[in-house]
């Protein structure tokens, strides 16, 4: 039986949606092992800018994915793309963004500062990775929107 123009629209929306999950999984699997190497040989108390370049090493010479660093995102106001200050420490794959922190812990301003980059730039998964803990895993936060 042959499908109707709509069922084929929607089969296709479906897998594109399953083939990005997949892809966003992948690279955040990826991003996730280099900071807990970067994490087991360094530990925390290195500057944040530190750990960008160290990740964004790791990133593109190590995993082969293409990050960028120290991306500008600007607001688009009605018709106009304004350039406010605004910049995300890593892009990575342009379908992940990385903000990576060194504070005591994760403060819910920081988890509104991910949830805005998110929304201005139309990715739909960030990781906040803060490196300033005994153990990695306690600085991780993941956001999907």
């Amino acid at each position: 039986m042959k499908h109707n123009a709509l069922e084929e629209h929607n089969e296709n929306e479906i897998k594109a949606v399953l083939d990005q999950d997949s892809l966003e999984n992948e690279v955040s699997s990826k991003i996730l092992d280099s900071a807990f190497k970067i994490h087991r040989l360094y530990g925390p108390g290195l500057l944040e800018s530190a750990y960008e370049h160290l990740l964004c090493y790791e990133l593109t010479q190590v995993q082969g994915l293409k990050t960028e660093r120290q991306k500008i995102l600007p607001i688009k106001h009605e018709t106009v793309l304004i350039d406010a200050g605004y910049r995300l420490d890593l892009v990575v794959e342009n379908c992940v963004i990385v903000e990576l922190k060194c504070v005591e812990k994760i403060l819910p301003i920081h988890q509104a500062q991910l949830m805005t980059y998110l929304q201005l730039s139309e990715i739909r998964l960030g990781l906040i990775v803060n490196f300033n803990t005994r153990m990695l895993k306690e600085g991780i936060k993941r956001m999907v929107v």
